[in-house]
């Protein structure tokens, strides 16, 4: 039964959202106080254009800072300070320059200055205001300023001025006291709360000296390692002597090439073993993570124990399937045999329909075997049961071969099948069934993909030292997904009717295959234009290498 949820209190605000709003806090006071005052001077003194202008363009800054600390950095906080020089510089070229009554706002870039950078910011705002009050003089030597308002109008306006100055500089310089007091809370919960993550996490996290002095730790020791201790006397100190070059060699690593490892034991218990991993901070400090190796050696005992698992398992399935396929293959004989004596009518006439049926057994029983063959060669295979018998031979043997076995299925599906292979003898050292079993798979596939009309070409050449055995077709071709997986056990590509006449095992034998030779198998294929399957094995007798022959052609032609 669970126990209650405990509650988990919400993060605070980060020290920029409580920066930011302060910034927004004091321009939103100083448009409304703006509004205010403009909207009262209207209503009594019926302002004329000029100062109602002046009064909208102190507005202005404070109405764009809610768009630019949308994204609030350096670049957003420059430009409003450079609006609020530009608004002192138009109110006062339109209430007639620097002697005007909205003078006092040259410093408004001060009091923004306040929240928007603190200390560091204030030189260069008080550099602004002094260079705003300088163009508004110069405006007015120029005579190029709005007239001065009437003497009701000028008084009011200054009392707006200067009030508005003087509580945005106080409030300026209150709220960002109180942003700085609450940015240190924010950091001093945050720094709590990292604390507390540290204390509970289950490795003893330290901060390490080059000579392997702790100057912090958090979490839990290792066990037999006492915190305490640790601290005190440092690293080195409570190692074991033996192991103490190893961790001064893996902070000196870390601290020069960025990070390092060690293992040691307490000096005061050497029946056990803890790691360290150390590696160098930004700021060049060492920081590292000391854990229990019991509990690293216990998880890759699991981890090896759960692999080994894995692999008897495979290794039993494999046995399984090798008994039962050449348990199967005996009975299987027996029907061929059988039937091949009812179809050739060894003991007599049979009816029409009884030899038909014969036929069919014959043919069901000859696809069964081969199935089973597949199985049993791939089960040996996993199993690391299939021994190659190596014998020296010509390859043109097995190949032309295979090449008459498949001619009939060739002939079947109309399609072409013919072979290229050298005129003069390619001795290889090899197993002359499997290489004879490599062109029977890759040619039974090429057929199942050549529409009938195709061609399968069959070649086989001595290439840089290796024996080369490659079966292109001109059928459908795979799709690249496909090609990825096929060399894989039971994988299989194409249509439903097309997996339906086999197990997946055709190309994964023949990968398998070449890698019992050392070889490798490569397939290329286009949607559309068709497949080439590579086969190159290490194979050749010493008298064969070289580069490849020009080889006489053995074609077998379905129509002749």
């Amino acid at each position: 039964m669970s126990g209650p949820a405990e509650h988990v209190p919400a993060a605070p605000a980060s020290r920029t959202a409580v920066e930011r709003d302060a910034v927004l806090w004091w321009h939103g006071g100083w448009a409304a106080a703006l509004l205010v005052s403009g909207a009262a001077l209207s209503a009594f003194l019926g302002l004329a254009r000029e100062p109602a202008l002046a009064i909208l363009a102190g507005i202005a800054p404070a109405l764009a800072a809610f768009g630019l600390m949308l994204r609030d950095g350096p670049r957003e906080r420059a430009a409003l300070l450079a609006l609020w020089a530009v608004a002192a510089v138009a109110a006062c070229v339109l209430t007639g320059g620097i002697t005007g009554p909205l003078a006092a706002w040259c410093l408004a870039p001060v009091a923004a200055a306040t929240l928007l950078g603190g200390a560091s910011l204030l030189a260069e705002a008080a550099a602004v205001g002094l260079l705003a009050a300088a163009l508004a003089a110069v405006a007015q030597i120029a005579g190029a300023t709005g007239p001065q308002p009437t003497p009701g109008a000028a008084f009011w306006l200054a009392i707006t001025s200067m009030t508005t100055t003087a509580v945005g500089l106080g409030a300026g310089l209150l709220l960002s006291r109180r942003a700085v007091l609450r940015a240190r809370a924010v950091d001093a919960a945050g720094q709590q709360a990292l604390a507390a993550l540290l204390t509970e996490q289950p490795h003893l996290v330290l901060v390490l000296a080059a000579d392997g002095q702790v100057e912090a730790a958090f979490g839990q020791a290792p066990d037999r390692i006492d915190p305490d201790q640790l601290r005190a006397r440092g690293l080195l100190a409570i190692a074991h002597a033996p192991d103490r070059p190893g961790l001064q060699a893996a902070l000196r690593r870390a601290e020069l090439d960025g990070e390092g490892r060690a293992g040691f034991s307490p000096a005061d218990a050497l029946h056990h073993h803890a790691i360290l991993d150390v590696r160098r901070a930004a700021d060049g400090r060492l920081v590292g993570v000391l854990r229990d190796a019991g509990l690293e050696h216990a998880r890759e005992a699991s981890l090896e124990q759960a692999r080994q698992d894995a692999e008897a398992l495979n290794a039993g399935k494999s046995r399984f399937l090798a008994n039962m396929s050449h348990e199967l293959r005996t009975p299987l004989n027996a029907i061929m045999g059988f039937s091949d004596i009812m179809r050739s009518r060894m003991f007599g006439e049979l009816p029409g329909k009884y030899v038909e049926y014969a036929e069919l057994i014959h043919e069901s029983g000859r696809h069964l075997l081969d199935l089973i063959n597949d199985v049993l060669d791939m089960s040996k295979i996993e199993a690391a049961r299939y021994e190659l018998a190596r014998e020296v031979f010509d390859a043109r043997e097995p190949v032309s071969a295979a090449l008459r076995l498949m001619r009939l299925q060739a002939d079947e599906a109309g399609v072409q099948l013919r072979g290229m292979l050298p005129g003069a003898p390619l001795e290889v050292d090899a197993d002359r069934r499997a290489l004879k079993q490599i062109v029977l798979n890759l040619v039974s596939n090429a057929l199942k993909f050549t529409p009938k009309g195709g061609s399968v070409t069959v070649s086989g050449q001595a290439v840089e030292g290796m024996l080369e055995i490659t079966v292109a077709d001109t059928g459908v071709g795979i799709p690249p997904e496909d090609v990825e997986r096929l060399g894989r056990p039971y994988e299989q590509a194409g249509g439903a009717d097309q997996k339906a006449r086999g197990t997946g095992l055709g190309l994964s034998l023949v990968r398998a295959f070449a890698e019992l030779h050392g070889g490798d198998m490569g397939i290329e294929s286009r949607l559309g234009e068709g497949t080439a399957v590579m086969v190159r094995l290490p194979v050749l007798a010493a008298q064969a290498g070289g580069r490849a022959s020009t080889g006489n052609v053995i074609a077998f032609n379905p129509q002749r």
